[in-house]
């Protein structure tokens, strides 16, 4: 199993009281409620980062969390450790150039274990729907308490959709004021569809005192870079 150190725990408390409450609300969804996909209607939106923090949070709470970094087409969850070497991924796994335990990261926060999505394939949505990811989530569910699955936009890519099949809910991060109801309504729609239950919706980047605050400006600018010039080819 690979080793990681991730990066230190910088929050502003009502962020993470904001992440306490998400997390209360999941685990009064039910005990049935352990593999979720978070997704978002566009890049930007700060998905990744809601994933990271809310294993993060139940790991805290003395869970055994998994997260599974499934966005293969632009992943930037590489940011949230600070050393260490990751050498097999998710692709990796799913094209069995890995077995799962070389494929999962273990972190320095106790019971907080990681997959990254490993090197681009050139075919996401595949993949994602083959046998060996229904297995991975088959073996790791008898695992861990929660598994955490950061996916791509649903308004961009169909690789949620997919994923969302195999899980037991899922939560649309949207960001405040820039996603239209309609839009957010397509994307509810599509995850009705892959018969997957909506837990509910993250409001994010809302503004607070004035200002984002640190991650809604950090983020903003990262995705806008590299996140939707990717998408951007590659939508539906």
């Amino acid at each position: 199993m690979q080793e990681i150190i991730l990066e230190d725990d910088k929050m502003a408390f009502r962020t993470r009281e904001a992440y306490k409450t998400l997390r209360s609300n999941i685990e009064f969804s039910g005990n049935d409620i352990k593999v979720i996909a978070i997704t978002s209607c566009t890049p930007n939106e700060g998905k990744s980062e809601v994933s990271f923090q809310l294993a993060r949070s139940f790991a805290q709470n003395h869970k055994k969390v998994l997260l599974i970094d499934a966005d293969m087409r632009k992943s930037v969850m590489r940011v949230h450790f600070k050393s260490g070497k990751v050498h097999f991924g998710l692709s990796n796994y799913l094209v069995k150039r890995c077995q799962l335990s070389e494929a999962i990261c273990k972190t320095d926060e106790a019971g907080f274990n990681m997959v990254f999505s490993g090197p681009v394939p050139p075919n996401p949505s595949e993949l994602l729907n083959n046998t060996q990811f229904h297995e991975m989530l088959a073996k790791t569910r008898d695992i861990y308490d929660y598994i955490i699955i950061d996916t791509p936009p649903l308004g961009s890519v169909i690789d949620s959709a997919v994923i969302s099949t195999q899980c037991d809910g899922a939560i649309i991060v949207l960001e405040s004021g820039a996603i239209s109801y309609h839009f957010a309504q397509k994307v509810e729609d599509q995850l009705k569809k892959a018969d997957c239950k909506i837990l509910g919706c993250v409001l994010n980047k809302v503004e607070l005192g004035g200002g984002k605050g640190y991650y809604g400006k950090y983020y903003g600018k990262y995705y806008g870079k590299y996140y939707g010039e990717y998408y951007g080819s590659d939508a539906n």
